[in-house]
């Protein structure tokens, strides 16, 4: 099969396109014949620090297929379902970027017959961070369904980013009053278009004013991809019991949190990161994720706020480098390409 592959780490140059035996599924696995690979920053952060296993990495944790063998133990009337995968590189060797990857069957996702590849490929980490980030506030449910959070109200700084349009649609599904901060009107146009009702562009306007005039009691929560930057206008805004959830390092950078004023509302600031998230929270953020798919409540495109940027196989390389250099919306792979 073509895979992308890469022997140490470094930059997007390590990245070579090489023909490797396909891989069959183990005990519980299942193998799929991959249309889309998604990239997302830990895709290039991880190829840039971390030592590949001696067999070489194949990078990109999110894709979307058909399911082409099954393992033991797995039922064989998996075969030829479309199905989304996540996690696919996490902790083993065969990421997305090939015709064929093998993960185990838990980490396929029924896409059925209506979704496009392209979506699915799309899902993973940037859903699956938004929910996290959506559902721990102790004043909130902690599964995302219609209505689930009628009458809340949530903040999601960077509304045109991956997951802060994922954060948008999801909420939007979950009937929440979505506002979302921006930093230019291209982007607010985004944020719209995925569902926000409200968009702030915080370079024109002051972000604590704006919020506390359409949510005078805060917010329940906060989606927040720059919390270093964001954390004095967080503390502001949050609600009785709110959450602010930062899901980003900007580079490493430091936090500073004002202690007492966090205090009085009970506030909770945490930390996500997907891969090492409680078992049962991924499992509820699979599950409530495919049920708004399902649902036809989440969409890509630029329509929806997610212009796709669609790269062959071939091109992995210049995928990765567009994620590490901010690209606007959605890079995927066309693994056929």
């Amino acid at each position: 099969m073509r895979a992308i592959t890469y022997t140490q780490p470094g930059g997007p140059d390590v990245l070579q396109l090489v023909d490797r035996p396909t891989p069959d599924p183990g005990p519980g696995e299942v193998r799929v014949h991959l249309a889309f690979s998604g990239v997302n920053p830990t895709d290039w952060k991880t190829r840039s620090t971390a030592q590949p296993g001696p067999g070489g990495q194949v990078p990109n944790q999110d894709g979307a297929g058909t399911i082409d063998a099954v393992g033991e133990g797995v039922d064989p009337v998996l075969v030829g379902e479309r199905v989304w995968v996540w996690e696919a590189a996490w902790q083993r060797p065969h990421g997305t970027a090939a015709e064929y990857t093998v993960v185990p069957a838990r980490q396929t996702v029924l896409l059925g017959a209506d979704p496009s590849f392209e979506l699915g490929a799309a899902l993973g980490i940037p859903f699956l961070t938004a929910h996290r980030c959506l559902t721990v506030a102790e004043s909130l449910p902690d599964r995302l369904a219609p209505g689930s959070l009628n009458g809340r109200t949530v903040l999601v700084q960077g509304g045109a980013g991956a997951v802060g349009n994922a954060a948008i649609q999801l909420a939007r599904w979950a009937e929440a009053t979505v506002i979302a901060t921006v930093s230019s009107p291209a982007k607010a146009q985004l944020a719209a278009k995925a569902g926000a009702d409200h968009v702030i562009d915080y370079k024109r306007q002051d972000v604590v004013t704006e919020v506390r005039k359409i949510a005078p009691k805060g917010v329940d929560s906060v989606v927040e991809v720059s919390a270093a930057q964001n954390a004095a206008t967080d503390a502001q805004v949050i609600a009785l019991h709110g959450a602010v959830a930062m899901y980003a390092d900007d580079g490493g950078a430091e936090v500073t949190i004002p202690v007492r004023a966090q205090m009085v509302p009970n506030a909770r600031w945490q930390f996500v990161l997907v891969y090492t998230e409680p078992a049962r929270a991924k499992d509820i953020a699979v599950e409530d994720v495919n049920a708004a798919v399902l649902d036809g409540a989440v969409r890509v495109g630029a329509d929806a706020g997610l212009p796709l940027h669609v790269h062959p196989l071939s091109e992995t390389a210049a995928a990765h480098q567009a994620v590490q250099d901010g690209a606007v919306g959605k890079v995927l792979i066309d693994v056929t390409g």
